[in-house]
């Protein structure tokens, strides 16, 4: 174990589609935090921006970008991008500078403005980017892959449009509960598939969208809390950003080739399911210490897939788990409390901070009609492009 940093403040704008630039909902996210944890701007030693590549140049120096627009102040200042991972990658570098002792406070910040639709790659050619070629070669966009994965998951494993169309169902639920999600309307598995069909087998529900918004985090030494008379605060006890091992024998996107396995045996098991083991290795726990998890519902067959990466239930077991109601409020495991990028849609720079944001308010007990009982532990997940992992473990 590495250490752990309080959090003492979470803060969210809105998701939507608001038609306003990525700083506006960074900045609104940025003192939401700090108002929650009590503090002022001028009290942060350092601030760590999760970049967007759709926001042109001030995007890709977001910290600087958000430090400005807050007001200048002398604070030191990091940008990082790794694509849905760039969140946890903003926490472990905050993290990391806070047990370094270069700071005692600092401020994570990530926020998007997305195109409508299904992302595209930036303008050029690149030949030697495989989301660029995915895209050219196969014209594989992010749902043909979706797709694709669901088909594999019905023909390997047994799971069924029903099932799928369960997952929106849930999430749907909770988030109706949300004030911070873009869709706050409960569907019917009737309505999931009677939604048009995008890349068979899933349907329009089956798919998240992509949205606007922001979300901020406000961590801390432990001594800092200590200092502030926080005397049980959120603690993040772990953070996973490994990167695939070799052979990696599963289609990854945006991969279109798998590594050889002729003189090397596959490792025992795959790169999702290694983000998690790392994670709890650092923590110190394991799947059956969890009280919640937030996962990166890009489709409703991926949170299955994320099920059994976690270590929720064996491989194959994801749709039997959903169906015994393990995953859903009041169950052993609730998975996606916060109503999942189903409810949201993807705001890349966002998600993984939002996923953080959502256990610090469970873990707290301030998750209001979604509040999941007793929650002590929990654990976010998802994955960014060309081989980031995230996942974050907090614990109260």
């Amino acid at each position: 174990m590495t250490g752990e940093v309080a959090v003492l403040g979470a803060g969210m704008h809105p998701w939507g589609k608001w038609g306003r630039g990525f700083v506006e909902y960074g900045v609104a996210a940025a003192r939401a935090a700090l108002a929650d944890a009590g503090l002022e701007w001028r009290d942060v030693g350092s601030i760590v921006g999760a970049d967007t590549v759709r926001g042109g140049y001030p995007g890709y120096v977001a910290g600087a970008t958000f430090a400005k627009a807050l007001g200048w102040q002398g604070a030191r200042v990091a940008s990082v991008y790794a694509a849905c991972a760039s969140g946890a990658q903003a926490v472990a570098a905050a993290r990391a500078q806070i047990l370094a002792g270069l700071a005692d406070v600092v401020l994570v910040v990530g926020a998007d403005a997305a195109p409508k639709g299904f992302f595209r790659p930036a303008g050029g050619d690149r030949p030697d980017d495989p989301d660029w070629l995915r895209f050219r070669v196969l014209g594989a966009t992010n749902p043909t892959y979706f797709g694709l994965y669901a088909r594999r998951r019905m023909t390997v494993h047994g799971d069924t449009l029903e099932d799928f169309a369960q997952v929106k169902v849930k999430n749907a639920a909770l988030g109706a509960l949300n004030p911070y999600a873009r869709y706050r309307k409960r569907v019917s598995a009737e309505e999931v598939a009677a939604s048009a069909v995008v890349a068979d087998p899933l349907r329009l529900l089956d798919i998240c969208a992509t949205s606007d918004g922001g979300a901020a985090l406000v961590l801390s030494s432990m001594e800092f809390a200590r200092r502030r008379d926080v005397a049980e605060p959120v603690r993040i006890r772990a953070v996973s950003t490994v990167t695939p091992t070799y052979p990696n024998t599963v289609l990854d996107l945006p991969d279109i080739a798998t590594d050889s396995a002729a003189a090397v045996e596959p490792a025992a098991g795959t790169f999702r399911a290694s983000i998690a083991r790392t994670a709890y290795e650092e923590a110190g726990v394991g799947p059956e210490d969890l009280s919640l998890a937030e996962v990166y519902d890009l489709s409703t067959a991926l949170e299955l897939q994320w099920y059994e990466d976690l270590g929720l239930c064996g491989e194959g077991e994801g749709a039997k788990l959903l169906r015994e109601g393990a995953t859903a409020p009041g169950g052993r495991i609730p998975v996606n409390a916060s109503g999942g990028l189903a409810s949201f849609g993807e705001a890349v720079p966002a998600q993984a901070i939002a996923q953080v944001c959502e256990l610090t308010w469970q873990l707290r007990g301030d998750a209001g009609a979604r509040q999941v009982e007793h929650a002590r532990v929990g654990i976010t997940a998802n994955q960014g492009l060309f081989g980031h992992g995230s996942a974050v473990i907090a614990v109260r």
